[in-house]
């Protein structure tokens, strides 16, 4: 058989074991790429490679490469192949695009005109024209645009090989097939089951890593429960080749099983997914070779018999901002049982956070970079399992320089505000705003019943290596514990990056943990875990302040009231009525509960879920004193959509129409680059009092939010209040 190129796909960080594993295939070269491998050798490698490849994502025979410049360009290229020698002219075919080149940026575009260059093909020669089928196509293209040039390529296996199909259940967060395939091999699970060793998951979640390790050690291709291929349409399939290469993998899964002696066994603390990790076993036939049990992590037990192997395990690792610091006590209790249990044995773990690794007490032997799915990791490697020296205690290890300077700083905050805070009787307050720009994140102190920080990450810019920017966070975590005599458990710690309309109200965690703390002898509920935000913003302190202050005997309105704290302050400085809407039930609720702590209850503190926009369009009643923070933007599918620099004039006015006449708007937005439309606003007074309602934790950053007074009346007129 003539000698093929082939390109095989696969996730970032396999590169090297999938060149070893071609060519162990047959390969007569291999060569890894970014996120794949080019290969050669025979027809009847290409299908060896679909079949036994446990790495790869897809195998592509490339067809032609040309420049490509631009959709002109691309046609061209596309035409200039033989389809006659791939397609029927009445067949059908599906292209999956990627990538990009400067004149072709859209891959769903670059997709159509592949699709037409091929119908005008055959048009022209045939008077016929092949049609589209996305599902069950003849033929499967690949395209890949990459500086100015095209690859087409016939997607051999016709759809991601990760897919073995044997799954009929899953939990949260299911590793994929190919990456449980990488980490047996990088945790060295060929040579303990040569060895006679067992293969132990103590939290197997759905059972992906046993039954990989099972059809690994039974000799099972993991292609051979897929019902369809790619090629099997193509004009250059080979059916001779085909059938005896399947029929070989057959009997060898049938030997291989036949003499697996191997122990498998996985235990996960959730009963209703070891029932589903025992459908998926049997879906792939190695039901009797593996034992599942319903065991929490801390009665993890090796298996009778079995004198060493691999314990192999993908933990859960707070992909979510805040949830690092909960899984502390986890990885804390697997090292526990891997060295009380598991000494000397082998074991591999995969986590994208460090400190959960180092939570563990071992002391790693490798680490690789792997990727699941988009999050970047680490597989880490231990040869033998054996508890690390003991660990000087954090409160001994001396800080780094960077880290120091950060403590100074600290520290020289701190001294600043004391006086301010005592006077005021100041519980939370921030502590530090990226005061070093190399050490960019937010410190917040919240006392509670103890002392509590909330550390809020700027994310690094993409030009600041990875390694680097976690090593900053590290120092600036101890730095900030060490000064402020916070222990590691009560750091709650997110990361602030630009977010989409999507991501910006998203819950972060389902903790459910409020703290209560004090603010002008009022009590306020916060949740530090479960949000980006608290439910108290702290730079709004003498805008609350302010509220107190005017409110007595009227009639207050509090729209986009988040979690009522205003509304709070308006109650306690006698407000005849107050009124809180939000669109969020959530956190109505939160706002309700903040009332009631504080003895505003009953009719006379209304709570109203709805549209501020719409409601504010419909409602009658009369207000005296109405403070409205609205969002930058929102898009709630509840609401219409909302952007406070298009939005506010209209927003104003509404407030305006529901205005007594000698009251007064109170107008806030943390939109940096806000500008007020006072022409759009004539016949209102308008007063900008946003350097009065900066208290002194937030001076160093004078454009944090933008606050204005608004009303009626005549400029310097006469009020108690003011």
């Amino acid at each position: 058989m003539s000698e093929r190129r082939y390109f095989a796909p696969c996730a970032k960080g396999l590169e090297y074991l999938l060149r070893d594993e071609l060519l162990a295939l047959g390969a007569t070269e291999a060569r890894e790429a970014l996120a794949g491998v080019h290969f050669s050798g025979d027809a009847a490698l290409g299908y060896r490679a679909c079949l036994w490849s446990r790495l790869a994502s897809r195998i592509l025979l490339p067809l032609a490469e040309f420049e490509a410049p631009d959709a002109d360009g691309l046609y061209r290229g596309v035409q200039g192949i033989d389809w006659d020698a791939h397609l029927a002219p009445t067949g059908t075919l599906a292209i999956d695009a990627h990538g990009h080149t400067e004149g072709l940026d859209h891959t769903q575009f670059a997709a159509q005109r592949t699709k037409d260059a091929i119908v005008d093909w055959f048009r022209d020669r045939h008077g016929e024209r092949p049609s589209v089928s996305l599902d069950r196509p003849d033929l499967r293209l690949s395209l890949l645009l990459r500086r100015g040039r095209g690859t087409v390529s016939v997607d051999l296996s016709g759809g991601s090989l990760v897919q073995r199909g044997y799954r009929r259940g899953t939990g949260d967060a299911p590793i994929k097939e190919n990456l449980a395939a990488a980490m047996l091999v990088r945790g060295a699970w060929p040579a303990v089951h040569a060895a006679g060793g067992a293969l132990v998951d103590p939290m197997c979640g759905s059972g992906t890593l046993l039954v990989e390790g099972a059809w690994m050690a039974g000799d099972v291709a993991p292609g051979l429960l897929r019902e369809r291929w790619g090629f099997e349409g193509w004009r250059g399939h080979d059916a001779e080749t085909w059938t005896r290469i399947r029929g070989e993998a057959e009997a060898r899964r049938t030997a291989g099983l036949a003499a697996l002696r191997s122990v498998l066994v996985g235990s996960d603390a959730n009963a209703a997914i070891i029932g589903a990790a025992r459908q998926n076993a049997a879906a792939a036939g190695v039901a009797e070779h593996i034992r599942f049990e319903h065991r929490v992590l801390a009665r993890c037990r090796a298996p009778e018999g079995a004198g060493t192997g691999l314990v192999l395990t993908n933990p859960p690792y707070g992909e979510r901002m805040g949830e690092v610091e909960a899984l502390m006590p986890l990885y804390q209790e697997l090292g526990s049982v891997l060295a009380r249990e598991f000494s000397g044995w082998r074991a591999a773990l995969i986590t994208p956070h460090p400190e959960l690794g180092l939570a563990t007490g071992l002391r790693a032997d490798r680490r690789y970079a792997l990727y699941n799915g988009a999050i970047a990791c680490q597989l880490l490697c231990f040869d033998e399992v054996r508890a690390a020296p003991a660990r000087v205690p954090e409160s001994e290890r001396p800080l780094s320089a960077g880290a120091q300077s950060v403590a100074n700083r600290i520290a020289k905050n701190e001294k600043k505000l004391r006086s301010w805070r005592q006077r005021e009787q100041v519980a939370c307050y921030r502590v530090y705003d990226a005061d070093l720009p190399e050490y960019a994140a937010a410190i917040d102190v919240y006392e509670s019943d103890a002392r509590w920080l909330h550390v809020q990450e700027y994310a690094a810019p993409p030009e600041i290596p990875e390694e680097t920017a976690r090593k900053r966070l590290e120092d600036l975590l101890r730095a900030a514990g060490r000064t402020l005599e916070v222990p590691r458990e009560r750091i709650v710690l997110k990361t602030r990056r630009p977010q989409t309309r999507r991501e910006r109200y998203q819950q972060l965690a389902t903790r459910g943990e409020f703290l209560t703390v004090h603010e002008g002898g009022l009590a306020l509920l916060v949740n530090l875990h479960d949000y980006l935000d608290t439910g108290l913003f702290l730079d709004h302190r003498p805008m609350r302040a302010r509220i107190r202050a005017l409110a007595s005997g009227r009639r207050f309105l509090n729209l986009f009231c988040y979690t009522g704290t205003a509304s709070v302050f308006a109650a306690a400085g006698g407000a005849r009525t107050t009124t809180s809407v939000d669109l969020s039930r959530v956190y109505l609720d939160w706002a309700a509960r903040n009332l009631a702590a504080n003895g505003a209850v009953g009719e006379s503190h209304r709570l109203v879920q709805a549209d501020v926009l719409e409601w504010l369009a419909h409602e009658r009643g009369q207000y005296d004193l109405v403070y409205v923070d609205p969002p930058t933007w929102s898009n709630s599918k509840r609401a219409e959509d909302f952007d406070v620099q298009r939005d506010h004039v209209r927003l104003l006015k509404l407030c305006e129409a529901r205005l007594a006449p000698s009251g007064r708007i109170l107008f806030s937005n943390n939109f940096r680059r806000f500008k007020l439309d006072r022409e759009a606003l004539a016949g209102l007074e308008v007063r900008d009092v946003g350097k009065s309602m900066l208290p002194p934790d937030f001076a160093r950053d004078p454009r944090i939010h933008g606050v204005f007074e608004i009303t009626r009346g005549v400029p310097g007129r006469s009020d108690p209040a003011a």
